[in-house]
């Protein structure tokens, strides 16, 4: 049985060549052609599977000399990629074939994260400038102990405002003494 760590490599180059394959057509409808060079190096990755893996992939393979469409080589690409997923990689999550949508999502949640993180931290700040400001046994500096206690269970907008405002109603702070907390 072939060690998938071997194949691994190939497979990950193979959906580096997808990601940069142009489109199946060009602005003007046209169907766009692959080089030979692009043709040669994915016809020797098939080679250097049928090497690792012992298995045929020769279905796969594009002619060299002719001319063949991009749609054609982004086809077996995602094929083989498809492929190669079911035999070896299927406990894994599976590639996005049309590019690499999956990395600018995961970069926009981390941007998001961030950006609530730095939010929760200002609130923070905030408040313990509050705190300072507000004299021992006074009910808005107990209730903005109580938040800022809290706070690191918050996760996102909606958690900090469901805190804020239950947290108020437990202390008795009414709408215009919470507004005029942070004014």
């Amino acid at each position: 049985m072939t060690n998938k760590e071997e194949v691994r490599p190939i497979y990950s180059e193979l959906q580096g060549c997808l990601s940069q394959a142009p489109p199946g057509k060009g602005k003007n409808g046209v169907s766009r052609e692959v080089s030979d060079d692009i043709v040669n190096h994915f016809n020797h990755l098939i080679d250097e599977l049928k090497n690792v893996s012992n298995k045929d992939y020769n279905r796969f393979e594009l002619r060299t000399g002719g001319f063949t469409t991009s749609s054609t080589y982004r086809t077996k690409l995602s094929g083989l990629i498809s492929r190669l997923h079911g035999q070896y990689f299927s406990d894994e999550v599976a590639p996005v074939l049309s590019g690499m949508p999956s990395t600018i999502i995961t970069q926009t949640q981390q941007q998001s994260q961030l950006l609530q993180v730095q939010m929760l931290l200002d609130f923070q700040d905030r408040i313990t400038e509050k705190i300072n400001q507000l004299e021992e046994g006074d009910k808005k500096r107990e209730f903005l102990e109580k938040v800022k206690g809290a706070l690191a269970s918050v996760r996102d907008y909606a958690g900090l405002i469901a805190l804020y405002v239950t947290t108020a109603q437990e202390f008795g702070l009414t709408i215009d003494e919470l507004l005029g907390l942070f004014r």
